[in-house]
């Protein structure tokens, strides 16, 4: 059970941290966009994708993973 909470935590972390690095990235992205007047596009879109699909991933195995717990509960009741 203990192992369990683990990888709860690390994917905790592994979103919060992801969506700090989007969040700092749509930030320079501006920056860098209104100073230069140069947009990138295709590096946004790749960015975004990346991290989007690594969080979508962290939130099926989270899912996944409290669903069979549920299950394994009243497997044992």
């Amino acid at each position: 059970m203990n192992n369990n909470t683990n990888t709860v935590h690390s994917l905790t972390l592994y979103v919060i941290f992801s969506i700090l690095v989007l969040l700092v990235y749509t930030i320079v992205e501006q920056i860098l966009s209104s100073t230069t007047g140069i947009n990138h596009d295709t590096l946004t879109t790749c960015i975004f994708a990346a991290f989007g699909g690594e969080i979508l991933a962290c939130a099926v195995i989270k899912i996944f993973k409290l669903k069979s717990t549920d299950t394994n509960g009243e497997d044992e009741s």
